[in-house]
């Protein structure tokens, strides 16, 4: 089959379907034709619509159920506006079991428990259960079967990765608010940990108390040395004075003698 042609129709097919599509899937579509292309045909097509949509608003995505056809993600902004409702946003908690259980699969409830400190809601298991985003495993060989979990393909496919092995390494995540904005710290948080850090305590009470004593007390005792050494400079004055007018009289006496010939 030519290839132009080939790549119209594959282009038509991964409009029209509603889900993800494997290249057995699609050569299944060619059975009663006269002219089959082959596996290694299609690739080649899929292959070369990958680059003719380099320039375009939409692109190839190969996922783990397959291929398909979606809007690129910085057009995202504007093809959300056709639609009124809010995007689904997810709490921390949801978020944190979703990922203990990406990256620790199989893993049972308790294990995730065990990690994050505190129980597990059965609503966020629910939620998880009902979006297809993981599933039974199979039970721990312990007392109690406890239920393992694990990821599906669909859970794969929503965050647009072809394999587990997509997903980034531990090492690699450096900060979870650059990737889930919501879940930043709080602002005051974050200025109080810097003043910490810096060795200013400007919004702790209790230095603020001890250090506005210390100022109080140095400033009362340089009243009471100023006031020390104004009392001495005063005595010394005094002292001055009355050796001046002792002085003074020893003279008047001395002349009073030498008038009256005494």
């Amino acid at each position: 089959m030519e290839i132009n042609k080939l790549k119209n129709i594959l282009e038509a097919v991964l409009l029209g379907a509603d889900r993800a599509l494997t290249v057995i899937h699609m050569e299944g579509l060619f059975e009663l034709d006269e002219e089959r292309p082959t596996r290694d045909e299609i690739r080649k097509a899929l292959h070369e619509m990958e680059n003719d949509y380099e320039t375009r608003g939409y692109e190839l995505k190969q996922v783990a159920s397959g291929f398909r056809l979606q809007v690129k993600q910085e057009y995202a902004t504007w093809v959300g506006r056709l639609w009124e409702e809010r995007p689904a946003r997810y709490t921390r908690a949801l978020l944190e079991t979703m990922a203990l259980i990406a990256y620790r699969q199989p893993v049972t409830r308790g294990e995730i428990e065990e990690v994050r400190g505190v129980s597990v809601s059965s609503n966020i298991m629910k939620t998880l259960l009902e979006r297809n985003w993981i599933k039974v495993l199979g039970h721990k060989d312990v007392p109690g079967k406890p239920t393992l979990y694990g990821t599906t393909k669909e859970f794969l496919d929503y965050f647009n990765l072809k394999s587990l092995d997509q997903l980034p390494t531990l090492a690699e995540i450096k900060d979870l608010d650059s990737i889930h904005p919501e879940l930043a710290l709080d602002e005051h948080e974050q200025a109080g940990t810097a003043d910490e850090d810096s060795g200013q305590n400007e919004n702790d009470p209790d230095e603020n108390n001890i250090e506005s004593s210390a100022a109080d007390i140095e400033e009362s005792v340089s009243e009471d040395t100023l006031a020390e050494e104004s009392s001495e400079v005063g005595s010394d004055d005094v002292v001055e004075a009355e050796t001046s007018e002792a002085d003074e009289s020893e003279q008047m006496l001395e002349t009073e003698k030498q008038v009256f010939n005494v």
